[in-house]
C-alpha cells in the first residue's frame, strides 16, 4: 500500500526524447554560463565564486524544465556539465587575460587556441580555489537536478 508521501517521492519515468533534449539543453546552458564567467572574471579581474554556484543552477534548471521532474541520474549529468562550464569559463577567462597581455583582440585570440596553448593558459592561470569553485559547480550542478 502507498501513502501519499510515497507516491510524492515516486517521479514519473522520462519521456525517451527528454533526456538528449535535456542534455542538449544543459550542455548549452554551460556553455551560456561559461561565458558568462569569463566577462565577469575579465571585467572584474576577479574570479568569484558566485559564478560557480550560478552555472550549477543554470544546468541544473534547464535539465529540470526540459525533463520536467529531477532524479538522481539527471543530477549527475547536471553535475558534469556544470564542471564542464566552470572549467570552459575558466579557460575563456584565461584567453580574455591573454589577449589583454598580448594586446590582441579577444576572438584573435580564441581562434588560435590549440590544444598545447589551452593547457599552457591552464596551468599559468590555474589556482587551488579553482578546485573549489569545482566542486561548488559540481555540487549545485547536481542539487539543482536532482530534485524530484
Amino acid at each position: 500500500m502507498t501513502t501519499e508521501n510515497d507516491a510524492a517521492v515516486i517521479a514519473p519515468p522520462l519521456h525517451p526524447m527528454a533526456l538528449p533534449l535535456a542534455i542538449a539543453a544543459g550542455a548549452g546552458a554551460a556553455i551560456a554560463g561559461a561565458a558568462l564567467w569569463a566577462v565577469v572574471t575579465v571585467l572584474s579581474n576577479y574570479e568569484i565564486g558566485l559564478m560557480a554556484v550560478a552555472i550549477g543552477f543554470m544546468v541544473g534548471r534547464t535539465i529540470i524544465a526540459i525533463a520536467k521532474h529531477g532524479n538522481p541520474t539527471l543530477g549527475a549529468i547536471s553535475a558534469v556539465l556544470s564542471l564542464f562550464g566552470c572549467l570552459l569559463g575558466n579557460l575563456l577567462s584565461a584567453v580574455g587575460f591573454a589577449a589583454q597581455a598580448w594586446h590582441m583582440d579577444y576572438f584573435d585570440v580564441l581562434t588560435r587556441l590549440t590544444p598545447d596553448l589551452a593547457v599552457r593558459l591552464f596551468t599559468t592561470s590555474f589556482g587551488y580555489m579553482d578546485l573549489l569553485f569545482y566542486a561548488i559547480g559540481i555540487y549545485e550542478g547536481y542539487r539543482f537536478a536532482a530534485r524530484r
